[in-house]
């Protein structure tokens, strides 16, 4: 009696182990991983004939409303945003912030939020304004 106990437990756990693994694979990836800037208008080394109004940047997931920053910084290091940063209400994976007028001139745009997973990610990229 006592080994048709143990062939039954053996039998069952590696059941188990085949549910544990594949519940664990089922869970999403982003919850694990870090905010990932996917996309930005203007986009990362464009350069325009027309400056924009305001800086957009999208990421892979929603990021955290506190601790955000959004600043767009010419060649010489003067800021150039509003100071407006805002996240859209129904898409928590977008951020943005108004601009003055800017020059013809390279800018900056540099980023910060924070993740899903709590983690502060930090960013950069350029684009140019050209003289019409």
């Amino acid at each position: 009696m006592k080994s048709i106990i143990n062939n039954k437990t053996k039998k069952r756990t590696p059941r188990l182990s085949q549910i544990a693994v594949m519940a664990c694979l089922a869970l999403p990836c982003s919850v694990f991983a870090h905010a990932i800037l996917v996309k930005s208008q203007p986009a990362k080394d464009a350069t325009l004939t027309e400056a924009p109004k305001q800086i957009d940047v999208w990421f892979n997931d929603k990021v955290g409303s506190e601790h955000k920053a959004l600043a767009v910084i010419d060649s010489n290091g003067t800021r150039f945003d509003n100071k407006d940063v805002n996240q859209e209400t129904f898409d928590q994976s977008h951020m943005f912030a108004t601009v003055k007028p800017l020059p013809p001139g390279s800018y900056t745009v540099r980023y910060r939020v924070v993740s899903i997973d709590t983690h502060i990610v930090t960013g950069k990229f350029q684009f140019s304004v050209k003289a019409p």
